[in-house]
This record gives structure tokens, sequence and C-alpha cells, in this order.
């Protein structure tokens, strides 16, 4: 049994490229409607509430960060051990 793909036409283009189409506002009755609005300033404050957030957590991490350097300079900083050896096993574990 045999099959043709394609209809004996061979292989080529599925169709013509069209160049760019204007798009068009007008009305049955022939008059043009006012241009389409988008009012982007209610999702534009959404968006920005989370870089607020942002800047306070970066801004809390800078605080303990730099409280952080004074002890350390001071001599008074004395880190969890226990912690640190735990982070120490589950990084050697990874690694292997």
């Amino acid at each position: 049994m045999t099959e043709k793909i394609g209809f004996g036409k061979g292989i080529g283009p599925i169709g013509t490229m069209v160049g760019p189409r204007k798009a068009t506002n007008v009305k049955p009755g022939g008059a043009k409607s006012p241009a389409d609005r988008v009012d982007f300033s209610a999702v534009l404050q959404e968006v920005s509430k989370p870089q607020g957030v942002q800047e306070t957590v970066a801004s809390a991490r800078a605080q303990k960060v730099a409280a952080l350097r004074e002890q350390v300079a001071n001599g008074t900083y004395r880190p969890d051990l226990e912690k640190v050896a735990a982070s120490l096993v589950k990084f050697m574990d990874s690694e292997g």
C-alpha cells in the first residue's frame, strides 16, 4: 500500500507572507470609534508593592550584617556552634 504525502505538490511554503496589517476602529456606520485606552496605574501600583517589601527586607538584612560586623570587630561575636556544625554536616553531605 502506498500513500502520497503532499498530493504531488512537493515540499514548499505553506502560505505566503503577508506584511503587517493596520488595525482600524470602524463602526458599521463608517464612523471611527475613539482609540482604545489601557490604564496601567492600578497594575503598576500592585507591582511596586513587592519592591517596597524587598527594600524593607534588604534594609533589615543590612542592619543585621552591620551589627554582626560590629560584634566581630569587638570580639563579642559568639556563633551558635550547633547550628554551624549542622550546616557543615549538611554541606559536606551534599558534596559527596
